[in-house]
């Protein structure tokens, strides 16, 4: 008697080396959906003025939205690292009461609108928050529509991803090697250190590159929390918001750029999200 297995390996071999029909009712909703995806990045390349693309990106304003951007980005990157890296080891390889409502929190960035989040850092940091008043009064640092407000705001919403990213490589790392290290005298620190972090290195920079990527595109949140003022809290998504009002060539200039940085990503992640297990 042929078992189900040989039977599917048998139709396996029956299809090598041809083309695999594909049924026309799920064909045509593809490619459909395909196009619905495509079409609006094709409109952007066909409608960007290439020819003075050179001069929109280095205009004053473009520029400033440009270095802000990025420093921002990269600071909110730094400040999920530092915050983020030990989170994600919490909740992978502790167990503490509540543990799974703790996960939900930490990943609500990622379903909560972001206006609906810079309004949540305005009552928690704003100069009448919950602690912001605190801040205010004891050490007079005000966050909102500052600078250091677009770090945080673009933080908020970034952390998660590389909390995600980093928990799901320490659950996938055998944990028998920091015990068999915490037996030859190392502390769980120096075990953490010395060999828990190389291990799920790849998976910490994912999540940066996440969480930069994130970081960038940011808008919800900011113009909430930071505002939109020029040269200090003005990032490239604002910028592309305001410009799209006064100058659309310079809109268009900026969302090239966010576009690039988005596939950049993509590209550099695609061995990690697509290689089969």
């Amino acid at each position: 008697m042929t078992s189900p297995a040989d039977t599917l390996k048998a139709g396996r071999t029956r299809t090598n080396g041809r083309p695999r029909m594909v049924p026309l009712p799920l064909l045509v909703p593809a490619l459909l959906g395909l196009a619905f995806l495509l079409l609006p990045l094709i409109a952007l390349l066909i409608r960007t003025p290439w020819s003075t693309l050179p001069d929109q990106l280095t205009s004053p304003g473009v520029w400033q939205a440009l270095r802000l951007s990025l420093v921002c980005a990269t600071a909110a990157t730094a400040l999920s690292l530092i915050l983020g890296v030990p989170l994600a080891w919490l909740l992978a390889r502790t167990e503490f009461p509540g543990r799974g409502l703790v996960r939900a929190l930490v990943t609500l960035p990622l379903v909560l609108p972001p206006v609906v989040g810079g309004v949540a850092l305005l009552l928690a940091l704003g100069r009448n928050g919950v602690v912001g008043q605190w801040l205010d009064a004891w050490f007079g640092i005000t966050l909102p529509f500052t600078t250091t407000g677009v770090v945080i705001a673009e933080t908020f919403v970034a952390m998660p991803f590389l909390v995600i990213s980093v928990e799901g490589t320490l659950r996938a790392a055998d944990p028998r090697y920091e015990e068999a290290a915490m037996t030859l005298g190392a502390s769980r620190f120096t075990a953490f250190r010395r060999v828990t972090l190389p291990l799920i290195a790849p998976g910490i920079a994912a999540g940066a590159v996440l969480a930069w990527a994130r970081a960038l595109g940011e808008f919800g949140a900011t113009i909430t929390f930071a505002g939109n003022f020029p040269d200090r809290t003005q990032t490239m998504p604002l910028a592309v918001y305001l410009a799209l009002q006064n100058d659309p060539a310079a809109a268009i200039a900026l969302s090239l750029v966010l576009l690039t940085v988005s596939i950049t990503v993509l590209a550099a992640l695609r061995d990690r999200w697509m290689t089969p297990s």
